[in-house]
C-alpha cells in the first residue's frame, strides 16, 4: 500500500469491518472484460456468504473462474472544505480476494440464509419455503488475501 498510514493492519479492525459492513462489492472476469456486482452478505468463520439466484451472468462466470475479488467499507462520510479540491471522504474500507464456491446443500443454504437474515434484521428464528430453498444458491467466497485501509479515522 502507497500510504502506509492510511493501511489497517489490525486483524481485529479488519473483521469488525467485514461484520458491519452492509453491502460487499464482488468483482469476477468474464472472458477478459472486468464484472462487478453489489450483494448483501454475512462474514462468519473468516468467509463471506452471499445469496443468489441459481443461474445468471454472476453464477456463469464463477463456474468458469471461481477467483474473485471483494471490497467493502463503513463509516463513510464526506468531509467539505471551503476551498475547491479540498473535500475528503472518511471511510474504513477492506479490499480482498478468494475463491468463490456454491453450497447447495439444504443444510447448510439454512445456516448461511440464516446468518445473512440475522445480520441484516437482528432477528433470528427464519423458516424457509421450500421452493425458495431450491431457486436459492449460496456463494462462499473462502478469503485468500485481506487488506483494510482507513482515512480520516
Amino acid at each position: 500500500m502507497r500510504r502506509a498510514d492510511k493501511e489497517i493492519t489490525d486483524k481485529t479492525l479488519i473483521d469488525k469491518i467485514l461484520i458491519e459492513a452492509e453491502v460487499v462489492r464482488l468483482a469476477m472476469v468474464d472472458e477478459g472484460t472486468p464484472y462487478l456486482v453489489a450483494m448483501n452478505y454475512a462474514y462468519v468463520d473468516g468467509c463471506l456468504y452471499m445469496h443468489s439466484a441459481i443461474e445468471g451472468r454472476k453464477i456463469n462466470i464463477l463456474r468458469e473462474n471461481n477467483n474473485v475479488a471483494f471490497q467493502t467499507d463503513t463509516d463513510v462520510e464526506l468531509v467539505l472544505k471551503e476551498e475547491a479540491c479540498s473535500c475528503s471522504t472518511k471511510y474504513l474500507s477492506v479490499f480482498g480476494t478468494g475463491k468463490a464456491t456454491f453450497i447447495e446443500d439444504k443444510k447448510e443454504k439454512v445456516k448461511t440464509l440464516d446468518a445473512i437474515m440475522t445480520k441484516h434484521t437482528g432477528k433470528a428464528g427464519f423458516e424457509y419455503p421450500e421452493k425458495m430453498l431450491e431457486k436459492t444458491l449460496i456463494i462462499k467466497v473462502q478469503i485468500e488475501s485481506v487488506t483494510g485501509k482507513k482515512s480520516g479515522y
